[in-house]
């Protein structure tokens, strides 16, 4: 049986890109908020003579971090995994500092510097994970023997036992070590679990596809079935009374032979693509038009224009030079979920405007509406959203289902999303491109892909018509 990686697409994203940065955001915020608070409750509630001045440094150095995140990066923006593990390597450092100048491994609060390490056991891949979790054992291990002391208000030092403090560092070691598997090995199992069930439903579509595809062969295969012998048959007797009869040209003798078995052939043809186990190529890559064509099918008739462009051309053929791209459930649905939220919310006008280049292929799906709310613009895509496009349908609110789904299934294609209003003049020169081609003056969605994650590599425009191979 055929798998879901012959459709040259992913079945689920791996593990680079799932923590959302308005996540981290928050949770640094709160991480914040709670050392300040330590550092603050210890020193002048319970009377230890801490080094405020040195710790509010600290963790101003946190407090600019996520500032300039706020400030360049959207809030709907997910992490690359590298990202994510500078950041918690920061946290770790950070914390490690405060920790060091308010009594290292005596203060309580130690064991902290564990959860930077689950949290990338639990979102980042195997290396970053080992990374940071040795780096916290190090830090944890420096502590051990450069450390400033806790002090009482009336300076009385707060010294512990060498073995305590060879305790704490061997539980910051262990937890550090343990926790950290134990996280990584559990998010692991779901993320093989997710991937296997939407493998099984990825497979179990394309089998119903290719068994209603068999059915309408195998009913085209017996109504011709009956024509097609009779074409044979006669073919066959006229052959036979042109070889007793003289003066016939042999030509035409050939000719007759060649009919029979011509039409001999189609009814093998017939019955050949209606058996099961076939991967039918004409269902994995199709012109750039079609695909498009096929995603706007259902939306029409909905009383809304959709125009079709494809390099500002309308009018475009399937024949005409055009790239040959993957037909993939993903990016079919993604781009229809797309386009049904333009039609829902256009004055009279949808735009699909397609482009591409050695490099990439792009694809705008803009319409004449009010555009989407300027206050919702960063956290479009998120699930549950609830919505309302700006000065449209006052009685409309939808869950952000549609774009969440749509922004998913293609992402995993590989594609790269912007939503953007295109009469907002700034948001319009932030999607490359765009305002050149879409000439939307309402909401515009940009999806870019790289080429070669959904057209194929070299020149195999031909590959729909090539013979139907039996799956391994």
């Amino acid at each position: 049986m055929s798998t879901v990686a012959e459709t040259g697409i992913e079945a689920t994203p791996s593990r680079r890109d799932w923590v959302r940065w308005r996540t981290v955001f928050n949770l640094r915020w709160i991480a914040i908020c709670g050392q300040l608070a330590a550092v603050l409750f210890g020193n002048y509630a319970l009377g230890f003579d801490l080094p405020v001045a040195a710790c509010l440094s600290i963790l101003a150095l946190s407090v600019a971090v996520n500032l300039i995140g706020a400030i360049v990066l959207p809030e709907n923006k997910r992490l690359a995994a590298g990202y994510t593990f500078s950041i918690l390597l920061f946290d770790v450092v950070q914390l490690a500092l405060i920790l060091a100048i308010t009594g290292g491994l005596t203060n309580p609060f130690v064991v902290m510097i564990v959860g930077p390490v689950v949290v990338a056991a639990t979102a980042l891949p195997v290396r970053h994970t080992m990374t940071l979790g040795l780096v916290a054992i190090a830090l944890a291990s420096l502590m051990l023997f450069w450390y400033r002391p806790l002090m009482a208000a009336g300076g009385t030092v707060m010294d512990l036992p060498d073995i305590y403090l060879f305790g704490m560092w061997l539980s910051v070691s262990v937890f550090t070590t343990f926790f950290g598997i134990f996280a990584g090995k559990v998010t692991s199992d779901n993320h093989a679990m997710s991937e296997a069930l939407i493998a099984t439903q990825m497979a179990l579509s394309r089998e119903q596809r290719l068994s209603s595809l068999g059915g309408v062969v195998a009913a085209a295969a017996h109504e011709l079935g009956t024509p097609l012998a009779t074409i044979k048959l006669t073919a066959a007797e006229l052959a036979d009374d042109l070889e007793d009869t003289d003066g016939i040209p042999e030509h035409l003798f050939e000719d007759v032979r060649l009919i029979g078995a011509q039409a001999e052939r189609c009814r093998t043809i017939l019955a050949d693509m209606g058996q099961a186990g076939k991967d039918d190529l004409h269902l994995r890559y199709v012109p750039l038009s079609v695909l498009i064509d096929e995603a706007a099918g259902p939306h029409l008739d909905r009383g809304k224009a959709v125009i079709r462009r494809l390099d500002g051309i309308t009018h475009v053929d399937p024949t005409d030079r055009q790239p040959v791209v993957r037909r993939a459930p993903e990016v079919v649905h993604g781009l229809r979920n797309l386009i049904q939220n333009a039609v829902d919310f256009a004055e009279t006008t949808v735009w699909v405007d397609a482009t591409w280049d050695l490099e990439r292929l792009r694809i705008a799906v803009g319409d004449d509406g009010p555009g989407f709310p300027t206050e919702l613009l960063g956290r479009l895509g998120d699930p549950f959203l609830a919505r309302r496009r700006r000065g449209r349908r006052p009685g409309y609110q939808g869950m952000g289902l549609g774009l969440f789904i749509a922004k998913t299934l293609l992402e995993r294609s590989g594609a790269k999303l912007t939503f953007a209003n295109a009469h907002v003049s700034r948001r319009r020169r932030q999607i490359e491109g765009a305002a050149e081609f879409a000439r939307a003056p309402g909401a515009v969605v940009d999806v870019v892909w790289p080429r070669e994650s959904i057209a194929p590599v070299g020149d195999r425009s031909r590959a729909a018509l090539g013979e139907n191979q039996r799956n391994r």
